[in-house]
């Protein structure tokens, strides 16, 4: 079986992961480009993990300049199995108020400016988003809230928005009116990514805020943000080590298919493919490409 090594995306006020051992920064190498910065390895409980800060040092990026497949490629070419995103949110619901963690199990992508894929011209793929998060990975981070007793929701649909500007109230009261639970700025094209890289991924969406739908914040400030920001920081914290501990130590297959997502999403004929793109995805979609 292939070992298992945890990933952490570190979002808004995540910057850093305390608790990490035998720690070392790597600077990986990307066709894509560059990514956010460089990987810290190191382990938790003997667990392999390799964090990314996702807006780089400094909170310097903002989520349109992120380069997301830059990020992905250099997780994969690190050997993460499993992804786990810490993202700050907004709330649609008044059961999800600031500083609960809503462990979303879908995604609304309403981003314009990101590149989405690894593939394209010279190799076309369509990997299958339906069920965007990994099951078994969900299911461990769930068991680590409670067992850091997290105020935690199982299960919604976050709307990746494409900012940096905040919500209109007309979009905020659109997205509340469709029943969606959180609204962010960077799960996607993340998730995506992290399907075609054949990654497992969930995400961990910390509410800091009612966006401007509801009638006592209408308007949304950074000021107001920061002060969640760093009470969920510390409660992430906890919850990856708790994660980290109980983790188990091999990969588990993904039962909805994450691992050979790539299986049956290629339809560009061997002979059709493009040379350079093939080269570029040789982390990404290197287990197919070489069969």
């Amino acid at each position: 079986m292939t070992k298992a090594v945890l990933g952490i995306i570190g979002g808004s006020g995540i910057y850093d992961l305390p608790g990490l051992e035998n720690v070392h920064e790597e600077a990986i190498a990307s066709p894509w480009g560059e990514p956010s910065a460089p990987l810290r390895r190191g382990e938790m409980a003997g667990l392999p993990i390799v964090f990314l800060p996702r807006h780089g040092p400094g909170h310097a990026l903002s989520p349109s300049d992120i380069n997301y497949r830059a990020n992905i490629d250099v997780l994969k070419r690190a050997g993460v199995t499993d992804l786990v995103a810490l993202s700050a949110c907004g709330s649609f619901k008044e059961e999800l108020p600031p500083g609960t963690f809503v462990l979303v199990d879908q995604f609304v992508d309403r981003t314009h400016k990101r590149e989405s894929s690894f593939f394209g011209k010279g190799c076309v793929a369509h990997v299958s988003m339906a069920h965007p998060v990994s099951p078994l990975l969900a299911k461990h981070l769930a068991a680590a809230a409670e067992a850091e007793r997290i105020a935690f929701a199982r299960g919604g649909t976050y709307l990746c928005m494409e900012g940096p500007q905040f919500s209109s109230l007309a979009e905020s009261l659109t997205y509340k009116a469709q029943g969606y639970s959180v609204i962010g700025m960077t799960n996607m094209p993340e998730a995506k990514l992290a399907r075609e890289a054949e990654i497992c991924y969930a995400s961990v969406a910390m509410v800091t805020d009612f966006d401007c739908w509801h009638p006592a914040h209408d308007a949304v400030t950074v000021q107001d943000i920061i002060r969640v920001l760093n009470s969920n920081a510390e409660k992430a914290k906890a919850l990856v080590a708790r994660l980290a501990r109980d983790f188990p130590r091999e990969h588990e297959p993904c039962p909805i298919g994450t691992d050979c997502a790539l299986d049956t999403a290629l339809i560009t004929a061997p002979t059709a493919r493009d040379p350079q793109l093939l080269a570029k995805l040789d982390a990404v979609a290197g287990r197919v490409l070489r069969t």
